[in-house]
Parts: structure tokens; C-alpha cells; sequence
């Protein structure tokens, strides 16, 4: 759809940004703009920049909206004002660098908006030492023929070995079908152990939950009706949608935080920028306080030892022996 004005100023805080095409329609299914999208990361402005805070930002763009091809952007777009921040990161497999956003404000966000970013996806790492993860994440990533209500089940699973473990996790639902749940770690180890500790996490919630939990590697041999907690979202470059950032779905979906009474009866699809706004404005942001609630990897690393005396095969390390599919794509 042709826009109806050529821009309009925003101001955020003590910035302006020009949006241009603000009239262009992005999500079909609600009539949602490219505006409404800015008014929505403005609504739940801290939210947003606590999820993203000195974190190297993948972002899922959309120049034409949701009809039009989406381009996952590791660099910064061209044309960035001074004051949108940047973390250089160095890819081995490409021998190559890439200044990423790292957003410290809410106006660099409503900056990546008009360049058509609707997704914001950050490392679980931040610019002091990006190669230092401080995010655990827990993915609970539904098969194809898996219904939410075995998700829900999962995660009281999830909740059950933190509280056992002394960790507070932080969910949220992804946006699109699962459930994520985060935990803020001390950033003293890099992402392979990171990743260890959240394997043999995923391992005791598959012993038990043995028959909604799947945790084959190879997606062509798991059961399509189970949930796969994805450890490997812990891996280095690895990124899910943040909380509070919207998915690109007809719906205009967004990742939002809930509590944990509210696993039960919380619907992913209730949560869209139409609704998410009044819900923040009333709850404020649920994940706000969790960096005060640090959890030591010590437990799940030991657990990761007993683990790999056991069976020393990593199930998903990509030279075990396998078929012929590769790895699971990202989260849902």
C-alpha cells in the first residue's frame, strides 16, 4: 500500500527521528502501520531497552512489510545518526567483522524501525566482553504437531528444577508457539559452557518429562508432537526474538513477559502491539529486576560432567554421527 504522507518527526526524549512511509501498512491481517510499530516499541520503551541493553542486535527487517521479503541484518544499516551505538563482533567462519547495533535508548530503537526492523534479536552476551554470556536461555521450542498445552507443562517442569537449583527464571512467551525463560548469570564463562550447563539442564527436564520432552538432535528423528528444549540457542551467534519485541506475524505478535501463575492461562496469541501497550502500562516491565537475581553455572556444570562421563557424545555437535538433515533452525 502506497503511503498516504512522506514522514513524520518523532521525538524521543532529547532525539528526533524522521520516519519516513509512517502510513505504510506492515501486518495485512490488522491494518498495523509502519507508525503503529513506532508507537509500540515507545509504549513499552524501558522493556524494550532492558532486553536489548549493550547487546549486539541481530535485526529481522521487513522494507515492505510483512508481504515483502525479510532480511536478517547482523550490520548496522547505512545512514545511522551519531548517536545510534555499535558493537564490533569478528564471525570466524566468515573471517570477517560487523559493527551490530547495541542499544543503550529507546530512540535507537524506533531508529531501527524506520529502517523497517521489526524483529529485535540480541546476543545473550553484552559490549563489555561480548565472548562472556550473562544470559542463560531456556527455548521451549514445540514440534509441528505439538499443542500449547504440553508447552505449558514443560515449563512448570523448567520452573520446578530452577527452584530446586535456587535459580529465578524470567518467561516470557516467544511470540510465535513455545515459551522462553531466561536467567541472568555471572558473566564468567564463554558461550561452550554456557552452553554445557543449559545441555544438562535440558537433559534432567527431559528425565523428567520423558514423554513431552524430545531432545533428538536431528529434527527428522524427533517426535513431532514433542517440545525440544533448545540449549543450543546458548551457542555463540545464536539469537531469539527479545522480550517485548514483535514478531513477524500476521497478528503483529509480540514476545511478552508473563508471571508464573500466569503459564496456565496465558494465550501467545492475546499478546499483539494492540494489546501489549495496555498490559505494560499497568504491569510495567516483569523482567525489570533481573539482574539482581545472578544464578551460578556451578550446579549445571557439574551436572554437565556427570553427563559426559555417561554418554561423552555431545547430541548436538554436528560431527557426531547423524543423518543427513543439519542442526534445528532458530526458536520458535
Amino acid at each position: 500500500m502506497a503511503s498516504k504522507s512522506p514522514s513524520v518527526e518523532v521525538e524521543v526524549d532529547d532525539r528526533v527521528v524522521r520516519v519516513s512511509n509512517p502510513d505504510r501498512v506492515y501486518f495485512p491481517e490488522t491494518g498495523a502501520t509502519k507508525l503503529d510499530l513506532v508507537e509500540y516499541y515507545l509504549a513499552v520503551g524501558d522493556g524494550i531497552v532492558n532486553a536489548l541493553r549493550e547487546r549486539p542486535c541481530m535485526l529481522h527487517r521487513f522494507p515492505k512489510g510483512l508481504a515483502g521479503d525479510k532480511v536478517h541484518q547482523k550490520r548496522l544499516p547505512a545512514g545511522a545518526p551519531p548517536w545510534v551505538e555499535t558493537v564490533e563482533l569478528f564471525f570466524p567462519r566468515w573471517s570477517r567483522t560487523a559493527d551490530e547495533l547495541c542499544v543503550t535508548e529507546v530512540a535507537q530503537v524506533v531508529w531501527a524501525v524506520q529502517m523497517s526492523t521489526v524483529e529485535f534479536h540480541p546476543w545473550n552476551s553484552r559490549r563489555a566482553d561480548t565472548e562472556k554470556p550473562d544470559e542463560w536461555r531456556i527455548d521451549l521450542d514445540p514440534g509441528p504437531d505439538c499443542d500449547y498445552a504440553r508447552v505449558r507443562r514443560v515449563a512448570h517442569v523448567v520452573r520446578e528444577v530452577l527452584d530446586e537449583l535456587g535459580a529465578v527464571g524470567f518467561p516470557k512467551t516467544s511470540g510465535s508457539k513455545g515459551i522462553h525463560v531466561y536467567v541472568r548469570v555471572p558473566a564468567r564463562h564463554g558461550f561452550k559452557d554456557v552452553r554445557r550447563a543449559a545441555l544438562a539442564f535440558a537433559r534432567e527436564v527431559e528425565r523428567r518429562a520423558p514423554d513431552d520432552v524430545d531432545l533428538t538432535w536431528w529434527r527428522k528423528d524427533r517426535d513431532p508432537s514433542a517440545v525440544f528444549v533448545d540449549y543450543n540457542q546458548n551457542a555463540r551467534d545464536h539469537t531469539i526474538a527479545a522480550a517485548y519485541s514483535v514478531r513477524g506475524l500476521p497478528d503483529a505478535r509480540v514476545s511478552t513477559p508473563i508471571r508464573w501463575d500466569e503459564v496456565d492461562d496465558a494465550d501467545p496469541r492475546d499478546f499483539t502491539i494492540a494489546t501489549v501497550p495496555a498490559r505494560y502500562a499497568e504491569l510495567g516491565d516483569l523482567h525489570a529486576d533481573i539482574d539482581d537475581h545472578p544464578f551460578d553455572l556451578a550446579p549445571l556444570l557439574a551436572w554437565a560432567e556427570r553427563d559426559e562421563r555417561d554418554d561423552p557424545r555431545d547430541p548436538g555437535d554436528p560431527d557426531a554421527p547423524a543423518g543427513e538433515e543439519g542442526p534445528p533452525g532458530p526458536g520458535a
